[in-house]
């Protein structure tokens, strides 16, 4: 079986990046999604939400980014990603599902049920859409009404007419109340009080959370979403909601879950038919567990002090699109930084010093 330069695995915009760098670089590699169809996470967003919706889609590489109009999300970027993946000849390979990434005496193997592939070096490039989080309340296996994560919302409309819990303090909560306020009754509960930002959201002031991220990477940490500690805006589409007063009835979290509704520890009590759990994701880093790259204190560290996509425990492995680089901006920086760090192995192999 012959021995790849490199393996990327996932192709959203950080693993199209690093593919497009790999191949400037003259590095042979192949890149193995798990979708049937280009796009990345993007196919996989709610019919609703349009380019006007997002917070930007940054340009790939050598490319013009996705139009900020009115056209679906889910048919715009999915669109830009399979025309990127045909014009730059990239070596794409799907559906591929990879279960796990293992080394076999210096020698990495990307294992897909009955299918392996062999690698030098590896780009982990598989985001966190498949990891929503979705925390336990007491009860919640008890209610009769809709229950859905992020992952599963289908659109306001859905909502007409019922009274919807909204639960979580980042920027896709405000979404969904800003989108569903003006059609059903809503609440809002959040494990802590908002941060509303009311400055604009400066270069400066992105490039300052970014360097939050960073820290707890550069620490091992698990990381945080770059979006996490910006802050939280509105846009104008949600300012009908804020008139409406959806986010000033902001409440802090519920004890438990019953059936029709959710109960506080003061015994106040709220009926709703449908709870939205807005609670973000985790990494999607299982099938690199065999690796062991995880820290002590439960997160990968990357080189450069969290600025670098290079694991600290195996210079082997990249990893773009975790942690600061999290962003479609950032992805794209992180492909080129990745390629970079694979040309680095790749040298340190040649020479006999790794791997």
């Amino acid at each position: 079986m012959s021995i790849f330069e490199s393996i990327v695995i996932g192709a959203g915009q950080a693993g199209l990046s690093t593919s497009f760098h790999l191949k400037r670089l003259g590095i042979e590699h192949v890149v193995l999604d798990a979708n049937d169809a280009p796009g990345g996470a993007w196919q996989h967003r709610w019919d609703a939400l349009t380019m006007d919706d997002v917070h930007g889609v940054a340009e790939l590489p050598g490319a013009e980014a996705p139009a900020r109009d009115g056209q679906r999300a889910n048919i715009a970027v999915p669109a830009t990603f399979a025309d990127y993946e045909r014009d730059n000849h990239l070596p794409v390979v799907r559906p591929v599902h990879v279960d796990r990434v293992i080394d076999d005496a210096g020698t990495l193997v990307v294992s897909a049920g009955e299918r392996e592939w062999r690698t030098r070096t590896v780009v982990n490039a598989t985001g966190t859409w498949t990891q929503p989080f979705l925390p336990h309340y007491p009860g919640m296996e008890t209610f009769l009404g809709e229950q859905l994560h992020t992952v599963d919302y289908p659109g306001p409309a859905h909502f007409r007419g019922k009274r919807v819990l909204v639960v979580g303090g980042g920027a896709s909560a405000v979404q969904f109340l800003g989108a569903l306020a003006p059609i059903t009754e809503t609440l809002w509960a959040t494990r802590r009080e908002p941060v509303w930002r009311d400055d604009d959201f400066t270069p400066e002031a992105g490039a300052a959370a970014v360097a939050l991220v960073e820290q707890r990477v550069a620490q091992g940490l698990p990381p945080q979403s770059v979006v996490g500690v910006t802050g939280l805006m509105l846009r104008p589409q949600e300012r009908e909601a804020e008139r409406l007063g959806a986010y000033d009835a902001r409440r802090p979290m519920f004890e438990r879950i019953e059936p029709d509704g959710v109960r506080w520890a003061d015994g106040s009590f709220e009926r709703v038919d449908a709870i939205i759990w807005a609670t973000g994701f985790r990494p999607a880093i299982g099938h690199l567990g065999p690796l062991h790259l995880r820290s002590e204190a439960g997160g990968i560290q990357l080189d450069r002090r969290g600025r670098g996509t290079t694991a600290v425990r195996d210079p082997r492995i990249q990893l773009v699109g975790y942690g600061p680089s999290a962003s479609t901006i950032g992805a794209n920086r992180a492909g080129r930084t990745a390629a970079k760090g694979v040309q680095r192995a790749l040298a340190t192999i040649a020479s006999g010093s790794l791997g």
